[in-house]
């Protein structure tokens, strides 16, 4: 087994700083999406800028959604044929419209 990459204390500073931003940042849009100040469109549109958001495993987002919890996500992602381990940058065209019109946003799924 290759031995882990040797970082300077400054480097595993930066990566720490980079990973808690990234975190906090997913967190942030998931609280939005469940308090309903941010829809699901409008996310996936910031996920094309933010590789933040990008990053953000799509079983988290849909359990975010007002009225789904982990069981109910699950349910979805099984029935959309989206794989648990897929995170948002990895959702296909198909997968993104089947996704917006099963969770109530038809009109907007268009492209």
């Amino acid at each position: 087994m290759p031995d882990a990459p040797r970082l300077t204390d400054e480097q595993r500073s930066r990566a720490r700083a980079e990973a808690l931003a990234a975190r906090t940042a997913r967190a942030q849009a998931r609280a939005e999406l469940k308090a309903g100040t941010l829809s699901l469109p409008e996310l996936l549109r910031r996920a094309e800028r933010d590789p933040q958001l990008a990053a953000m495993r799509v079983s988290a987002l849909i359990a975010a959604l007002p009225g789904y919890g982990e069981a109910r996500s699950a349910a979805l992602m099984a029935e959309l044929r989206i794989a648990a381990s897929r995170r948002i940058r990895g959702l296909g065209p198909k997968q993104r419209v089947a996704l917006l019109a099963r969770t109530g946003h038809p009109a907007e799924s268009a492209p």
